[in-house]
C-alpha cells in the first residue's frame, strides 16, 4: 500500500490510497478563488487610487496631534522619524504613495511593463542615465570554429533575465571574456556592441589568466560559495589561494567599473555570488554611486554561512550596496539573521535596512522573471507542428507522450531524483512503458570541477540503467542530451512536451518554470515544480512536489499525463497571466525606481544639511 499524498493546487483530496491517484476533473477551486480575489482587489484598488493621493497627507497630519505633525514635517524634509512608533506608519504611507503613483503612471503609459515602459522609467525617474551591469558571464560569446567566428548565447538564467533589460536600457555589461575569439572581436578599449543583429548596448570584457579564473571562479565561487548557499549536501571547499584570487579579480573589476562610469554617481547593478566583495570596492572609489546588488542564488541560514572562513569580509563587501536584492523574503530574513550574528551592525527589520560603518543598505525582495513575450517564441511553429518535428528528430513514435527537463548539468537541479521518479512511475503504472519518455537537456557546466565530473558520470549511469531495464527497439524511456541548445530549440521542446518537471533541490527562483509557461500559448501542458524553488511561491497552479519524495513525484507525473484539457487550460492561463504581469521589465523597473527614490532622498538630505537654520527670532 502506498500512502496517499495530496498535492497543493487541487480542489479535493486523493481518492485512492495508491497510484493511480485521481482528482476531480473540474477547474481547481484555488484557481477560481484566486481569480475572484484578484478581481476584488483590482476593483478596490481602483476606487482607493482615485481618492488616496489627495487624502493621505490629511490622514497623516491628523494621526496624533502635535507629535504627528512634527514627524510629518520631518518626513517632508526627508529626515528619518525621531519617535520609533511612527516609523512603521510613515514607512507604510511612503510605500503606499510610491506604489499608487507608479501604478498610475503605468496605467497612463499602457498598463504593462514593456521595454519601452522600462526605458521611459529610466528617462523620467533617473534622467536617462545608463546602467552598468557587472556579471561574470557575458551575454554573447565569440567562439572560433574552423577559421569561422560564431556568436552564441550561454545557457544561463542570469543572462536570460538581464539581457532583455540591457536591450531596453542601453548601457554597459562588464564581464569576463572567456570565448576563444573574444579578444579579436573587441575594439582597442576591449568593447563590442551587441546584439549582433541590432546593437543596443556594449560589452566591456575583462581578461583573466587561467590561474585567476581557476581560483576566483571555479575555486572560491563554485567550489566554495555555490555549495555553501545551496542545500544540496555537497561539501564546500575553501582554499586560501582561491580567496586571494577572488579579491584580486574583484579589484580589477572595480577599476573597470570606474573606467566605464560616465559620472561620479552611476547606477551599478552587481550580479550574484561571483562578486560579493565588489560593492564595497566600488563604493570606496565612487562614494556617490547607487549600487544595486542582486543575489541570484539562495542565502543560507547563519549556521551554514558561519563555516565560511572569511564570512565577515564577504558580508562587509555586500553591505557596500545601496540596495541588496534576493528572490524571496525567506532569503532576505536569512541575510538579516546572518548580519545580526556576525557583524556589529544595526539591523532594522521594520524598515528592511542594515546600517553598517555609517552607511545604510536596503534589503529587498525582487522575484526575478523573464521577458514577455519571449523573443525565442517569435518565430516558433504552431504547437502541433512542434510536436511532430521534435518527435521525428528524436526518433519517437508520433503518439508518444513525453516530459521535458531543461537544466545546466548541476547537482542542485535534482536530475537524478527526476530520473528515479520516472522509474518509479513505470514500476507503479507499467502501462506507461513504451507510451511515455522523458527528455533531459543538460548543458555542460563547470566540467573542470571534480564534483561536476562525478555528477555527470552518475547521471549517465542512471539513465543507462533505466533505459536497459525498460527500453526496447525504437524506444528509450530516458532521452539524455548533454549538449548546448539555443533558446529557439529549447522553446520548441517546451511546446512539444506534455509536461515539464523542474525538480531543483534548492534554487533561487528557477526561470525554466516560467519559460515553459510562457511557451505554451496553446494553454496546454502541465508544470511539475519543486517546492524548493522561488518560483513555487508564485506559480501556485503548478503541481508542487518535494523532489526528494520519489513516490510523490511519480504520482505527479501520472496526474499530469491524465489531466483533462479543461483543467490544464485553467491552470496554464492563470500562470501565464502572472508571468506576463510580473515580467523581467517589472523586476528591473522596481529596482530602478527604488534606486531613483534613494537618490532623490539623498539629494533632499544633502540640501537640508546645507540650508541655514532659522532661529526663534528669525
Amino acid at each position: 500500500m502506498h500512502a496517499c499524498r495530496s498535492l497543493p493546487g487541487f480542489d479535493s483530496p486523493a481518492v485512492c490510497p495508491a497510484l493511480p491517484v485521481t482528482f476531480r476533473n473540474a477547474v481547481p477551486q484555488d484557481v477560481v478563488l484566486r481569480q475572484a480575489l484578484t478581481r476584488q482587489v483590482v476593483r478596490g484598488t481602483s476606487a482607493f487610487r482615485a481618492a488616496a493621493p489627495s487624502n493621505i497627507p490629511l490622514l497623516v497630519a491628523r494621526l496624533s496631534g502635535r507629535n504627528c505633525r512634527q514627524e510629518s514635517r520631518r518626513r517632508a524634509r526627508g529626515e528619518p522619524p525621531q519617535r520609533p512608533e511612527f516609523r512603521p506608519i510613515m514607512r507604510d504611507v511612503r510605500e503606499l504613495v510610491d506604489r499608487i503613483m507608479v501604478e498610475k503612471e503605468t496605467e497612463l503609459e499602457g498598463g504593462a511593463w514593456t521595454p519601452q515602459r522600462l526605458k521611459l522609467t529610466l528617462t523620467r525617474h533617473l534622467h536617462g542615465e545608463t546602467v552598468v551591469i557587472v556579471a561574470n558571464r557575458e551575454p554573447y560569446i565569440h567562439e572560433r570554429h574552423d577559421n569561422v567566428v560564431e556568436i552564441r548565447r550561454p545557457a544561463s538564467g542570469l543572462v536570460s533575465a538581464l539581457e532583455p533589460v540591457m536591450r531596453a536600457c542601453s548601457g554597459t555589461w562588464i564581464a569576463h571574456g572567456a570565448g576563444s575569439a573574444d579578444r579579436e572581436s573587441v575594439d582597442r578599449f576591449d568593447r563590442v556592441m551587441v546584439p549582433p543583429e541590432k546593437p543596443a548596448y556594449r560589452i566591456r570584457r575583462v581578461w583573466l589568466t587561467k590561474e585567476e579564473e581557476q581560483g576566483y571562479y571555479f575555486g572560491f565561487a563554485n567550489e566554495g560559495l555555490w555549495p555553501l548557499c545551496h542545500i544540496a549536501h555537497t561539501r564546500p571547499v575553501f582554499r586560501h589561494d582561491d580567496w586571494e584570487y577572488y579579491k584580486t579579480v574583484h579589484q580589477r573589476f572595480a577599476e573597470v567599473v570606474v573606467a566605464e562610469a560616465r559620472t561620479e554617481d552611476p547606477i551599478v547593478l552587481v550580479q550574484d555570488y561571483h562578486f560579493a566583495l565588489l560593492p564595497r570596492m566600488v563604493r570606496e572609489r565612487l562614494p556617490r554611486a547607487t549600487i544595486i546588488t542582486f543575489w541570484h542564488i539562495p542565502w543560507p541560514n547563519p549556521e551554514a554561512f558561519g563555516i565560511l572562513p572569511w564570512r565577515e569580509e564577504v558580508l562587509e563587501g555586500m553591505l557596500g550596496s545601496s540596495i541588496l536584492g534576493f528572490h524571496t523574503q525567506f532569503h532576505c530574513n536569512n541575510f538579516f539573521d546572518t548580519v545580526d550574528r556576525f557583524l556589529e551592525a544595526r539591523v532594522d527589520r521594520e524598515t528592511f535596512t542594515i546600517s553598517y560603518g555609517g552607511e545604510q543598505t536596503e534589503v529587498r525582495r525582487y522575484p526575478i522573471s523573464i521577458e514577455w513575450p519571449p523573443s525565442a517564441l517569435a518565430h516558433q511553429k504552431p504547437v502541433e507542428e512542434c510536436r511532430r518535428v521534435v518527435r521525428e528528430r528524436l526518433a519517437m513514435a508520433p503518439d508518444l507522450r513525453f516530459g521535458i527537463g531543461i537544466d545546466r548539468l548541476d547537482y542542485t537541479k535534482g536530475i537524478l531524483e527526476r530520473f528515479l521518479a520516472v522509474e518509479r512511475l513505470f514500476e507503479l503504472e507499467p502501462h506507461w512503458i513504451g507510451r511515455f519518455a522523458f527528455v533531459q537537456v543538460a548543458a555542460p557546466s563547470r566540467s573542470s570541477i571534480d564534483e561536476y565530473q562525478n555528477f555527470e558520470a552518475r547521471v549517465r549511469a542512471l539513465a543507462a540503467r533505466i533505459n536497459e531495464r525498460y527500453g526496447r527497439p525504437g524506444y528509450q524511456p530516458i532521452v539524455l542530451k548533454i549538449e548546448h541548445h539555443t533558446a529557439e530549440e529549447v522553446f520548441e521542446l517546451y511546446r512539444a512536451a506534455d509536461l515539464c518537471y523542474v525538480s531543483s533541490l534548492h534554487d533561487g527562483m528557477n526561470l525554466v518554470a516560467k519559460e515553459f509557461v510562457a511557451a505554451r500559448d496553446d494553454d496546454r501542458g502541465v508544470l511539475i515544480l519543486s517546492q524548493f524553488t522561488g518560483a513555487s511561491r508564485e506559480l501556485h497552479e503548478a503541481l508542487i512536489v518535494n523532489p526528494y519524495d520519489i513516490e510523490q513525484s511519480a504520482a505527479a507525473m501520472h496526474i499530469a499525463l491524465t489531466m483533462q484539457p479543461e483543467e490544464q487550460g485553467a491552470r496554464m492561463r492563470a500562470m501565464r497571466s502572472l508571468v506576463q504581469e510580473f515580467n523581467v521589465y517589472r523586476w528591473a523597473g522596481r529596482m530602478l525606481l527604488d534606486a531613483a527614490r534613494m537618490r532623490h532622498r539623498r539629494r533632499v538630505l544633502s540640501r537640508g544639511r546645507r540650508a541655514p537654520r532659522l532661529t526663534a527670532a528669525g
